[in-house]
């Protein structure tokens, strides 16, 4: 069965896409720690990030910096912060947070509820950070 992460990739369940391109994709956090969360997804669907190819594990991440540096331009923050936990979705993905303290990546701490107006507002400003 189809990860969730490829089904928004397919358009199957909507996402808040902040870029694409032919191998990657990057969209908001639907319960983010911060606001600009976001999730840097490779279009082929692997489980484990240290199972992917040297060359697609250093295309993905040059495709997160290119969203981190919009997201700094979009969110008011001091840094971006990285996280791969690999446990939640057995999809490869990188976490990038806004960060203005530690505890801002912190995965225990309870997640935000932001509404669909608010996911698309930043998601726009992101987007025209790119």
């Amino acid at each position: 069965m189809p990860s969730i992460f490829t089904r928004i990739i397919n358009r199957e369940i909507p996402g808040h896409i902040l870029a694409e391109d032919d191998q990657h994709i990057a969209f908001l956090d639907i319960n983010p720690l911060a606001v600009g969360h976001c999730l840097v997804v490779p279009k082929r669907e692997v489980d484990y990030v240290f199972d992917l190819e040297d060359d697609e594990l250093a295309n993905l991440n040059l495709f997160a910096k290119r969203v981190a540096k919009a997201i700094e331009l979009a969110v008011p923050c001091l840094r971006i912060g990285v996280a791969i936990i690999g446990l939640e979705v057995p999809h490869t993905h990188i976490h990038l947070v806004p960060l203005n303290t530690m505890d801002d990546i912190d995965f225990s701490r309870p997640k935000l509820n932001p509404s669909e107006d608010e996911l698309s507002e930043v998601a726009q400003k992101i987007r025209k950070a790119l």
